[in-house]
This record gives structure tokens, sequence and C-alpha cells, in this order.
């Protein structure tokens, strides 16, 4: 009896190896991650929505022992793993066409509805891992829910749902009656001194964000003339930090200032948001702690494009773009020069979606090689995000998530804007057959 139980065993296990789903993608060259050498005709196995090898040749299933497999012709493409954008907005995108007052008659469900698109397009570009940082806890978690079942398409989400921010803060909303604010404003994230802080980050933990974003200084982007300088105070920040950690969740500050982005320094931040103003202070504390600065240099270029164009624009708002753009250049510079980390991050929802690979070209026209540029997004990425055994890499047991462009990214940064073939997870999302 025990003999026909071991065999029945074999034989389902035999089976269920028979029935895995494998893939096979030819690819005339490939570059299995950012800092490996470019390999030319190569075969790339893919089992169960994770890479099995990379193989010499053009192999067949027979010749890898598969019973079957699916053979996707690459030959002439440029593989390379999907793309990782680590600051996004994916529940919205700024429209100079839409209702300015539709946040007050909409619900959610309005919200998450218009962001399948923006999740859409932002897989098709080839960006196959995001990182949420900052839309309402109704609209985000849900969404990623939605993504990680198979409901709706889109990259995998890492969210941090609503951010910490003071009472007028940048992540508070301003320039409605109060009476107004209370009813649609979120607040679980507005928070007073440092045992409110506290409390702020355990609700949001509570809620589902798997980072915690503060606004450490004021923002381009809030209708109010509050500068550009800290807001929260030195031990708020630090309160936040502590009690982030303390729960697992690494922190992320949005800071332009040199003197916000100093403070969320040396309160323990993972990595600063926009960095727009550096100095020898804020380099010396980067390379001290290890801190990842993620420029987003489009959001930049996007918001001081828009205000050519769109008279709209709130003049508190237009200020702070006139203040702010002229530094960014020489403040990203410096960083590159002085060898602080740098991850890739876009700010998409200031931009486009879907728009995301513009920043490459952004950063390599600001002094990195296009290997380098690549680094911040295949490499860096997910160090900061902890995934680094994960996603970034074409390597065995690591996510299936593959993308395809016409030349080498490497030769021609520019490329990357134009994806042909988008893979997440074994499955086929986008595949432009060649004429």
């Amino acid at each position: 009896m025990k003999l026909i139980t071991c065999a029945s065993l074999l034989l389902a296990l035999s089976s269920a190896s028979a029935w895995a789903q494998s893939t096979l993608i030819y690819a005339g060259k490939i570059l299995p991650a950012a800092n490996a050498d470019v390999l030319e005709r190569q075969t790339l196995e893919v089992v169960d929505g994770r890479v099995q090898g990379i193989h010499e040749g053009y192999v067949s299933a027979q010749t890898l022992g598969l019973a079957d497999a699916h053979i996707i012709d690459l030959k002439e493409q440029f593989v390379m793993p999907g793309l990782i954008d680590l600051h996004v907005h994916i529940s919205f995108e700024r429209d100079p066409q839409a209702d300015p007052e539709r946040w007050l008659k909409e619900v959610e469900a309005d919200q998450a509805l218009r962001a399948t698109q923006f999740l859409g397009n932002t897989l098709n570009a080839g960006f196959t891992t995001v990182r949420d940082l900052g839309s309402y806890n109704e609209v985000i978690f849900p969404l990623q829910r939605a993504v990680e079942s198979g409901v709706v398409q889109g990259p995998r989400i890492i969210a941090a749902g609503e951010a910490v921010t003071p009472t007028g803060g940048h992540g508070d909303l301003h320039g409605y009656r109060q009476e107004v604010l209370d009813a649609f404003a979120p607040r679980m994230g507005v928070c007073n001194g440092a045992d409110d802080c506290t409390r702020a980050v355990r609700e949001i933990v509570k809620a589902g964000a798997q980072v915690i974003k503060i606004t450490a200084t004021g923002g381009v982007l809030s209708n109010t003339q509050a500068g550009l300088n800290q807001q929260l105070t030195d031990e708020e920040m630090k309160a936040i930090v502590d009690t982030a950690h303390n729960l697992g969740r690494p922190v992320t500050a949005h800071a332009h200032s040199a003197q916000g982005v100093a403070a969320a320094l040396r309160s323990g931040v993972d990595s600063i948001e926009h960095g727009s103003y550096a100095n020898d202070e804020t380099v010396a504390l980067f390379k001290s702690t290890g801190a990842y600065l993620v420029p987003t240099l489009l959001a930049g270029i996007s918001v001081s494009e828009e205000v050519k164009h769109n008279d709209k624009v709130p003049q508190a708002i237009v200020d702070k773009i006139t203040q702010v753009a002229p530094v960014v250049k020489a403040s990203f510079q410096r960083a590159l020069d002085e060898g602080v980390n740098i991850a890739f991050g876009t700010d998409s929802g200031v931009s486009r979606h879907g728009d995301n690979a513009r920043e490459f070209a952004l950063l390599v026209e600001y002094g990195m090689s296009p290997r380098e540029a690549l680094a911040t997004s295949l490499e860096q990425a997910p160090k900061l995000l902890n995934m680094s055994k994960e996603v970034g890499k074409l390597q065995n047991g690591y996510y299936a998530d593959v993308i395809a462009v016409a030349q080498s990214p490497l030769k021609d940064i520019s490329q990357l804007s134009a994806v042909t073939f988008v893979m997440k997870e074994g499955k086929v999302i986008k595949h432009h057959e060649q004429d």
C-alpha cells in the first residue's frame, strides 16, 4: 500500500511538472541585469511566472526536458528586465482640462476607475513594479489588491497610502472652508507633535501601507504660499521614523529645501524624494547614512512645461515652480558627482502615466551614462524596496518581468520610450510583432 502511495505521488508530481506553464523567449540580445554583459542569441526559460534560466543559443523545449513550451520570438529585439519606478501617484494625473472641483463631486470609485487606465499605460510602457507615494487609502489599497488578484492589469504596486503631514503641510488640503475640508479631506495622516505623528504612522500601517511617506518640507504643487522649507519638526520626524522602523516599514521623505532634506536624513529616513537643493551638509548626510535620493527630474520638467500653457495654475504654485526649477539640475549633478545613492522615480501623475521613461533621458542628459541610468531602476530601486532577490534581474527564481526594445538602450537611452514587448510574471501583456 505504501509503495502504491509513493508511486501515485511521483506520478502526480511528474504530471504537475509536465503541465507547468513554460515559455521560451528567443532573445537576439539580452541584458540580464544592469551591470551584466549583453549576451547574444539566448533562450530565456520561464516556468510558472519565474525565470528558470538563460541558455546559450535558441534551445528547444525537448532539449530542456519540457513536455511543451510556448515560444516567443524576440530574435530581432533587445531583451531586459522589467523597469521599476519608485515614485508614482497612480490614482490621478494632472489634466488642465479636468473639472477642478470634481473631487467634491465624485466618490473614490471614480478615481479607481480612471486609475485602471493609468495602470495599463504604465505597464505597457515597460514598468512592471511601481511604488505609489500618495493616494487615498480607499483607492490605492483596493487597486493594489485588484492587481495582485488579476482583476485589473497593472504593475506590481508597493503602496504608501496617505502621506504623514502636519496641519497645513504639503500633504494637507488647502484653499477651502474648514467645513468642506472636514468632510472631504483625508485626515488619517495629518498630525501635530511627536505623539500624534506616532499615532498617524500606526493608523496608516494598519490601513495597509508598506512604506511611510512624509512631507518634510513644503511642496511645489500645494496651493499655499508656505514656501519649500521644513514643515515637520525634527521631533515629529524622529517619532515617525522610529515608529515606522519598529513596525518594519521604510520611510521616504518628500523634501525640497536643504534644511528640510538634512533634518529628514538626520531623523533616519531611508530615502529623499526630489531633494531639489543640495549643500555640503546634505551631501555628507546622504553618504554617511546610505540613504537614497529619488530625484524625480521629470516632475520638475513637467510642471515647468505646464505653466507655459495653463493659465489656471494658482499663483502660489507658479511662484514655487519658478523658484525651484533653476536649481534642480545643479543639485542632482552634485549628488551624482559626490557618489550619493540615486534611485529611479518620476512622480508620474504630475507627468503623464506611461511617459515614465522620459526620466531616463533626463538622467543621461544631466550626466549619467545609459548604464548608470538603467541601474537606478534595475539595481538601486530593488535595494530600496528590499526586493533585490525578486525584481530587477533575469535570473533564476526572479519574477519573469521581461521587456524588449528594438535597439540597445545602452547605446540610445531613448529606446526605453518605445517598448515593444512586456511580460509580467510570465504573462505576456504587450507584443508588437516585427514587420
